[in-house]
């Protein structure tokens, strides 16, 4: 009888199930709807997320408006600053809609301007492999594919004299019976597979990176390694025994080295290495199986070093002017660029940059042979723990030319083993840039042969640093920065009595005033440096103000240009003009500027910057009292401004701005994002005869044959990286685009003239083209591998920027093309140009 009760009443509970579920659904999705026309997107978002998971089948249909809910609810809680919230919605979000490329790139957008530059890559990545003709996506990944994998992974995989000279120590190791092996940082996995191909049993790599992790299991498997290289993504001092690898090994290969040797943590990963991951190390004398031993490949480096002369170093790093346009900069103002501020902070900064010295602009001069700085022994622990606690050397290197003491530049020989090494100094031609570290704080900088340049050097918090430089002159004047070295250091050099007499009498300055430090990115000390950028800002504002109502402007000019080489800037001349209504002037361009200082010497004008730094506004503020500004004078816009997303406002509810300056092209070369966005809301905010800095920008570029920018940009085939197939993978994250370029020293023949390519008004939209084809005429025969551009910036049409000048703190950028394409002279190329939001692409018409 148990079988006999009638099945469809449980057909029925479901059915009815269904209907409770289509209801639910249905009134979801009406909800949903009414959220959305009161612009309740929080709640719409919620009623979407249960229409989804109730009815995962309507995706297709809902999948745009829930993408355009999902948008306008980030953007509130980006607003709200409710970060968990948002990056929460946006993982449900990619749960529902995995293989959504739109939504991957909106979860990128917020990722990156939330600082969280990798994650973002990954996403723009992701997009972009999910649609690759998304170009919103493909601007984005090109703008921070440098992050995901850096420029200099192409540059040393095209090196083959150093993967030649690794391969053959790797080999010759294993050989001799080093047949377990650790690579630490393995990048690509290249070091791995050398090992592996010589012979070794077992191969573990570590890799940090998520992408080159992934990127280095994608060459393992395509080079049928996969089965003989075990690979981690983790730090090597997250590597346990035996929960990661199964025993100490023999041999550790790394290239974690950067261009100041210690700047990647190599000391801190093999004191790690040696204590928990590599057998003892075989003692002097001792004979028998390598195997049995550990050991490190490099074995060792010697660190040199060079005191130079170089204006392009120089004027990257040391303020040179006291006088910008007419205005005074004063003594208690001190600019230190980010490598010197090092010295004293806390935090662990880079204490130098990096150069490749042979390409600098304008070249350099050696003022001292070069001398030995410090030597490392990488297969002793003992000396590598001591490293960070011994007490800094005191060097003394002879001067052997006259010239301006600008930097002290830092190479290194990396000895892989008794048979193979690297260099890296200046004069090879190699993959490699050095470590430079500018010198501040002298009171001369002129050095000459008897001096001697002195210097502490160290190995603390993972970097070499070099510091506390000063001269001592051969008349026994010491010029000392702000640590000065002790006399018993300095006890070698000459009589000592001599030396003490010149110790006691050192010279210091005693500011009038508090001294404000103002730390400064190197483009930012680049661009004070610049006169004629802010002579021709002068020039402009003053044509602009005077056109709009010329009696206003009378004779406050001439007065401040007559009395400020007296007073150093009189100000404004307010006197007169205090019953006038003043000019707006409102300066939004990046970092720190000067100009909105400038335009308040023009007469009555109510100048403001948007500077945001603490330091930066004290500054600003100080070299406005210097200039006798009255108080008030200058504001910051964004003590005014409620929300900082939105700048471009009035200055007050019935006023326009009759000058706003906008940045237009990045120090990297390339155009600002959002540039005509920013234009075309600027354009609504000025009074009438206002003008927008600059009023149109001009785009030049010219044809030229670079081996060097095809090797930076992809790498080259199999050959270079011998025989190893690693092109293919690594070249997915090649860039159309390389910036921060220096065009007068890069390594290249011009096949063309420059041309001009493309037209962006920021005044007169109407006149600009987001398409254009350009006739370029060739002047040599050669192979066209890219196309070098810069721009003339015209504040109007008599007074021009060139970026590309020698005195810009602007860098240059160059299209790269896949393929090289052969041209003789005579002949004509056309170029088609594209500009999108601010992106440019320019391809070779065939």
């Amino acid at each position: 009888m148990s079988n006999s009760r009638p099945r469809p009443r449980r057909g029925a509970g479901s059915g009815a199930r269904a209907a409770g579920r289509d209801e639910l659904v249905s009134r979801s999705l009406q909800s949903a709807e009414h959220c959305m026309r009161t612009q309740d997107f929080g709640t719409a978002y919620a009623h979407y997320l249960l229409v989804l998971s109730l009815a995962p089948e309507l995706k297709d249909d809902v999948k745009e408006t829930f993408q355009y809910t999902l948008f306008r609810w980030a953007e509130e809680l980006d607003a709200l600053s409710r970060t968990q919230d948002l990056l929460g919605c946006y993982e449900q979000a990619l749960e529902l809609f995995p293989d959504d490329e739109v939504i991957c790139n909106s979860m990128g957008e917020h990722l990156f301007r939330m600082g969280f530059r990798d994650e973002a890559a990954g996403y723009f990545h992701k997009a972009v492999k999910l649609n690759p003709d998304f170009s919103d996506a493909k601007e984005n990944f090109y703008r921070v594919a440098n992050w995901l994998v850096e420029r200099w992974h192409f540059i040393m995989l095209n090196d083959t004299k150093r993967n030649t000279i690794y391969n053959a120590a790797i080999q010759k190791a294993v050989c001799l019976g080093s047949k377990s092996v650790l690579d630490i940082g393995a990048g690509t996995g290249i070091l791995s597979m050398f090992a592996k191909r010589a012979g070794a049993h077992s191969v573990y790599a570590c890799e940090l990176s998520q992408t080159m992790y992934e990127l280095a299991c994608d060459v393992v498997a395509a080079n049928k390694m996969e089965a003989g290289i075990k690979l981690l993504h983790m730090k090597s001092l997250e590597i346990e025994v035996p929960k990661h690898i199964p025993e100490r090994v023999s041999l550790v290969v790394t290239e974690t080295v950067d261009a100041g040797l210690f700047g990647e943590g190599i000391v801190e990963s093999l004191i790690h290495a040696w204590e928990h991951l590599l057998l003892q190390p075989k003692t002097k004398g001792e004979n028998g199986n390598c195997g049995k031993y550990g050991k490190v490949i490099p074995a060792s480096a010697v660190i040199f070093g060079m005191a130079v002369e170089c204006a392009e170093i120089r004027r990257h790093h040391r303020v040179g002017i006291k006088d910008i346009a007419g205005i005074c900069l004063p003594t208690n103002v001190k600019f230190q660029s980010p490598t010197y501020s090092s010295v004293d902070t806390e935090e662990t900064v880079e204490p130098y940059t990096t150069e490749k010295m042979s390409r600098i602009p304008g070249g350099y001069l050696a003022l001292t042979e070069c001398f030995e700085i410090m030597t490392v022994d990488f297969n002793n622990i003992q000396e590598l723990k001591s490293l960070a606690t011994r007490k800094p050397d005191k060097i003394g290197v002879p001067v052997i030319k006259e010239g301006i003491l600008d930097a002290i530049v830092v190479w290194f020989v990396l000895q892989l083993d008794d048979e193979h090494s690297l260099c890296t100094s200046p004069s090879e031609e190699s993959c490699w840039e050095q470590a430079v570290y500018p010198v501040h704080d002298l009171a001369d900088y002129w050095i000459k042969p008897g001096d001697h340049v002195m210097m502490e050097v160290s190995c603390q918090d993972c970097y070499l640093r070099v510091q506390s430089i000063s001269v001592f002159s051969s008349e026994y004047e010491m010029d000392v920065g702000q640590s000065s070295t002790k006399n018993k250091d300095l006890l070698s050099l000459g009589n000592e009595a001599d030396l003490c007499s010149a110790l006691a009498n050192l010279q210091t300055s005693k500011p009038d005033a508090v001294e404000q430090t103002c730390v400064l990115e190197s483009t930012e000390i680049a661009l004070l440096n610049n006169i004629p950028y802010h002579e021709a800002f002068k020039m402009a504002m003053r044509k602009v103000l005077s056109s709009l109502t010329p009696e206003k402007l009378c004779q406050a000019v001439d007065a401040h240009c007559q009395d400020s080489e007296m007073s150093c800037g009189s100000g404004q001349n307010d006197s007169e003009q205090s019953a006038s209504e003043p000019f707006y002037v409102l300066d939004v361009s990046e970092g720190f500027s000067v100009l909105p200082i400038i335009a308040g010497t023009l007469g009555q004008v109510k100048p403001y910057s948007s500077v945001e730094k603490d330091q930066h506004r004290i500054t600003l503020d100080l070299i406005s009292e210097a200039n006798h500004f009255p108080k008030e004078t200058l504001e910051f816009w964004l003590r005014h401004v409620e929300d900082e997303s939105a700048v471009l406002q009035r200055p007050k509810s019935d006023k326009l701005w009759s000058i706003i300056i906008l940045d237009v092209i990045e120090p990297s070369g390339l155009i600002q994002q959002e540039i005509m966005e920013k234009a075309a809301i600027s354009r609504c905010l000025l009074q009438s005869g206002g003008k927008i800095f600059p009023q149109y920008v001009l785009m030049f570029g010219l044809l030229v044959e670079s081996q060097t920018l095809v090797e930076e940009n992809a790498v080259q085939g199999t050959a270079r990286t011998l025989g190893l197939n690693i092109a293919p993978f690594i070249n997915q994250f090649q860039v159309p685009i390389r910036a921060f370029l220096d065009l007068s020293s890069l390594p290249c023949i011009p096949l063309s003239k420059p041309v001009e390519l493309l037209r962006l008004d920021l005044m007169t939209p109407y006149l600009n083209t987001s398409n254009r084809e350009v006739k370029v005429h060739i002047c040599k025969s050669g192979q066209v591998t890219a196309i070098p551009f810069w721009y003339h910036m015209h504040l109007d049409d008599e007074i021009r920027l060139d970026t590309s000048s020698e005195v810009s703190h602007w860098k240059q950028a160059a299209v790269v093309l896949d393929n090289p394409i052969q041209v003789e002279m005579g002949e004509e190329l056309v170029l088609h140009v594209q500009h999108h939001k601010s992106n440019v692409s320019i391809t070779v018409k065939h």
